[in-house]
Formats: structure tokens, C-alpha cells, sequence
């Protein structure tokens, strides 16, 4: 009886690289398919398909870039977010990932592929609810230089990079002081309006400017 033969140096590679799939597919189901190419043996090159969007299975060829892959170690590790489509003419996103034995050679790739159609309904949706018409008036629902207020507010807490909500009781206490010597709290709702920006509340606000 001939002796059984050693699996390749790779298949605990591959293996673990499968786990990363599955992991990834779970996480952004049912959007993306993940993809899992075994380009030791392009003409079989798909291990494993989750959440399968492609309709292709284990067991099918390996695409144009596993082949350029293959044929080239040069060949770029990382594709990122290039234009795709599935079979039945769905706009894709995809992102491929070769991975390289210890001798430099293309020995896997892991692929994702995301569904956009459904998200590109969406924000034609998203456009059309936000659209504006024009109207023979002009009107405002925000105070009177409210949003200089914010605007002052989010600039103070970038220059800390911070956002105005994670601002620190002193560096906070600091702008309130340096709103008032600047006049903005002259208008009217101002510590109303400072208090929400930075999530606190308006008493907060108050003892700040004291």
C-alpha cells in the first residue's frame, strides 16, 4: 500500500485564511461575498464562497486576476474598491487580497465582492428625499447666527482634536469664556445653542462662563 501523500506546507495558510472569510462575511452579510482562491491549482482555484452574491462555486477557475497573479509574484498584493459586476449584471465593488507563501509566490487570494445596486437605490432614494425646491422667500428655522456659534465651537475642538462633546471640563470652561469675550453669547438662545452643541446642559454652560 503506497504511503499516503503529505499535505502541502500551505493548507494551514489556507485554512486560516477561510476562518478570515467567514468572519468577514458574517460581519457584512448579506452585502459582500467573500471568496476564498486557491491559486495552487487554478483550474479549481475556488476553495470557498460566502454569502455567495456571484452564483459560482467551490470548485470554479480561478478569474483573470488570480491568473495575473499566478503568471506574476510582482503582481500587486492589494486591489482595492475596482468596479466589478456579477453575472446577471448587478454593479459590484470589489476588493482582492493575493497572499504569498514564504518563497514570494501567489499561493491564495482573498476576494470581496459588495452588492451595490442595493445601495445605489438607496441613495437615489436618500437624493430625492433631500431635494430642495426654490421658493419666492427666504426662511430659517435657526436663530440668528447660530451656526456661527457652532461653527466657532467645532473649530476650537479640532484644533484640540477632539469633538465639541469630548471636550475637557477646563478646555470647555476656556471656550465658553472665549465665546463671551467674542460676543457670540449676545445672541439670543446662544448658551441654549452653545449647550447643545457641546452636550451639556445649559447650568453646565452657565458655571462654565463663571
Amino acid at each position: 500500500m503506497s504511503e499516503p501523500t503529505p499535505a502541502p506546507d500551505n493548507d494551514p495558510l489556507i485554512a486560516q485564511l477561510d476562518q478570515i472569510a467567514q468572519g468577514l462575511a458574517q460581519t457584512f452579510a448579506p452585502f459582500c461575498e467573500v471568496v476564498v482562491h486557491d491559486l495552487r491549482d487554478p483550474e479549481q482555484a475556488i476553495l470557498a464562497i460566502h454569502n455567495n452574491l456571484s452564483g459560482r462555486s467551490p470548485g470554479d477557475p480561478a478569474t483573470e486576476l488570480g491568473l495575473a497573479r499566478i503568471a506574476d509574484s510582482d503582481y500587486p498584493q492589494i486591489v482595492a474598491n475596482y468596479a466589478n459586476r456579477f453575472a446577471d449584471g448587478r454593479p459590484a465593488k470589489s476588493t482582492s487580497i493575493g497572499i504569498k507563501d514564504a518563497q514570494g509566490k501567489y499561493v491564495a487570494a482573498l476576494c470581496l465582492n459588495v452588492d451595490m445596486s442595493l445601495f445605489r437605490s438607496m441613495q437615489a432614494a436618500l437624493q430625492q428625499f433631500g431635494a430642495t425646491g426654490t421658493a419666492p422667500f427666504q426662511e430659517s428655522l435657526d436663530p440668528a447666527n447660530a451656526e456661527a456659534i457652532r461653527r466657532r465651537i467645532d473649530q476650537y475642538a479640532a484644533g484640540l482634536a477632539a469633538s465639541p462633546q469630548l471636550l475637557k471640563a477646563e478646555d470647555r470652561r476656556a471656550l465658553m469664556r472665549e465665546l463671551k469675550a467674542a460676543g457670540f453669547l449676545e445672541v439670543r438662545r446662544a448658551m441654549e445653542i452653545a449647550a447643545a452643541h457641546l452636550g451639556i446642559s445649559r447650568a453646565t454652560a452657565y458655571n462654565d462662563v463663571k
